[in-house]
């Protein structure tokens, strides 16, 4: 989806059966083998103790910046140094979020490390995964991110971080409290940015590779990784990128920013030059002001908060006018699920019983373009004739809200030309078993299946021979694409480059094909309308 449309609560109420257990089970200290086996790390900050799980080596909560509380809407700082061994057995805070399934604090810099091998000069591929959520909720912490399986199954370092999400890592005050404040809307992506320096720095120790950095997310966190590739600052700190429906073809613009930050001022009684009360208020109160309803939306929701187009941390936007130039020698991967839209339109029973009467009203209503339902109806129609008006439904509000914008940078990428790195584009059209299969290849499914996690809490890809092949093939494909930057191995067809002549996705599923243009009838029905990611007005 994109990156600011998809409602965290609904999502981990979809992927997490039982949220309590799942979550205590991932902040529980773990049990240890019998022979006390705590493998220690050296980093800049001090040493740190992990433990062994399947013969591989886990640290969690490690610090990758300083407590943000005295630094609010400001870059943070490096970690304080510590005396003697500091434990690493269990996630750090999460960073403050509405409806948090987690402890949560502004002291929320950590990252948690998973590796085969310690000092041992192996060089392995380093993973880094940056986790959905929008720009509003989520963490690093999820048990579907859980490291040991990626590792054991292709000898890499697997690496999970928080940031500061929503207001406290995406208000833009530049405009309101002055220069102090100019990195103020972006200081979320600024805090990926100190996480992946801090991969430079301690790779090695870690038994990885600092010049083989593959940077991965789905959802919000494909979207952070399109704005790291237009960021200076992010600039050499990796090497290839693979996002899976999560998109950020433009940035907020900064009067639409401004406009956002005045709104949450309002909602809190403050005046412009009250910034003193500001950085003083109670994480809480500052949640609570943010559920004032944002300008641009349909429905009453919250206040976007994302990256903005500051001049200064993003100078441009993502990619609009044009890919990013400075990450043109990167491959990529763009990825996305056939039916995102499933995993949260389908949980309102209607949706699957809609008649042809009944469709324009909801479309109208959701599916974020502004095309005339009438006439996106009738495509419909036209190219798929045995489609229900539910299908027509859950396929429009898919195309409209995410799957044109991982088009979008398809083809944006493809114009770059012979001399930049290829991209491949996947869409996941396995579906779940789950559920008589109603949801089909719904937004998330993919988590699971590329960390090949299907039997971790959460997943819902049901743990059959299918979902385990998928996962076998969409696992080994990331670990391929981290080991060599290119993606293909020897259970896939051949994965060929997107280009413009031709536009070849992968279709994942069992078995798995490569398609020409397999959407291209919806390609070109929503090039009548420009694409603009939300939030941007």
């Amino acid at each position: 989806m994109t990156a600011d449309e998809l409602p965290d609560v609904r999502r981990r109420r979809l992927l997490q059966a039982g949220t309590a257990l799942a979550v205590t089970a991932a902040l529980t200290r773990p049990a240890f083998a019998a022979n006390g086996d705590h493998p220690t790390a050296t980093t800049r900050s001090g040493r740190v103790r992990g433990y062994r799980d399947r013969d591989v080596h886990v640290f969690k909560g490690i610090p990758y910046g300083a407590d943000t509380a005295p630094r609010r809407f400001r870059p943070a700082l490096q970690e304080s140094r510590w005396k003697g061994i500091r434990d690493a057995l269990t996630h750090g805070a999460a960073a403050p979020q509405g409806k948090a399934v987690e402890p949560t604090s502004e002291d929320c810099l950590f990252l948690n490390v998973w590796t085969p091998g310690l000092r041992d000069g192996a060089r392995r591929p380093v993973l880094f995964y940056i986790h959905g959520g929008g720009f509003n909720n989520g963490s690093g912490s999820d048990a579907l991110y859980d490291g040991v399986n990626l590792c054991r199954r292709g000898d890499v370092v697997l690496v999970t971080v928080n940031h500061r999400l929503n207001a406290f890592g995406y208000l833009y005050l530049e405009n309101i409290a002055g220069s102090a404040f100019a990195d103020s809307g972006n200081v979320g992506q600024l805090d990926l940015v100190a996480a992946l320096q801090w991969v430079q720095q301690h790779a090695r120790e870690f038994g990885g590779d600092p010049g083989n950095v593959t940077v991965f997310g789905q959802s919000g966190g494909g979207a952070k990784i399109a704005t790291l590739m237009a960021m200076p600052a992010g600039q050499g700190l990796f090497h290839r990128a693979w996002t899976m429906s999560g998109q950020q073809v433009t940035a907020a613009g900064p009067r639409a920013a401004t406009q956002r930050a005045q709104l949450l001022l309002d909602a809190l009684s403050l005046r412009a030059d009250q910034t003193a009360a500001l950085l003083a208020l109670p994480a809480g109160r500052i949640l609570e002001a943010a559920q004032t309803r944002d300008p641009s939306r349909i429905e009453n929701t919250s206040l976007y908060f994302g990256p903005v187009l500051d001049g200064g941390a993003l100078p441009r936007h993502p990619f609009w006018p044009d890919a990013p130039p400075q990450s043109s020698r990167i491959p990529m991967v763009i990825g996305n699920t056939r039916d995102e839209t499933r995993a949260f339109l389908g949980n309102d029973p209607k949706n699957f019983t809609l008649t042809w009467d009944e469709l324009p009203a909801r479309l109208e209503r959701e599916q974020y373009v502004d095309l005339p339902v009438d006439v996106v109806v009738t495509e419909y129609r036209r190219m798929y004739p045995h489609y229900t008006p539910s299908q027509v439904f859950f396929a429009a509000t898919t195309a409209g809200r995410s799957w044109r914008g991982a088009v979008e940078e398809c083809e944006a990428r493809a114009r770059q030309g012979a001399d930049a790195a290829p991209t491949w584009a996947y869409q996941l059209d396995w579906g779940s078993p789950l559920d008589d299969g109603k949801l089909g290849a719904f937004h998330t499914l993919d988590i699971p299946l590329v960390f090949d996690n299907i039997r971790q809490p959460g997943s819902r890809t049901g743990d059959g021979a299918q979902a385990q092949g998928v996962a076998d093939a969409m696992s080994d494909a990331l670990i391929a694409f981290a080991r060599n930057g290119d993606p293909n191995h020897r259970n896939l067809p051949t994965w060929a480059p997107y280009s413009l002549d031709r536009r070849e996705t992968l279709l994942f599923d069992e078995p798995s094909s490569l398609a020409l243009d397999p959407r291209g009838g919806e390609r070109k029905l929503y090039q009548r309308a420009p694409f603009m990611q939300r939030g941007t007005m």
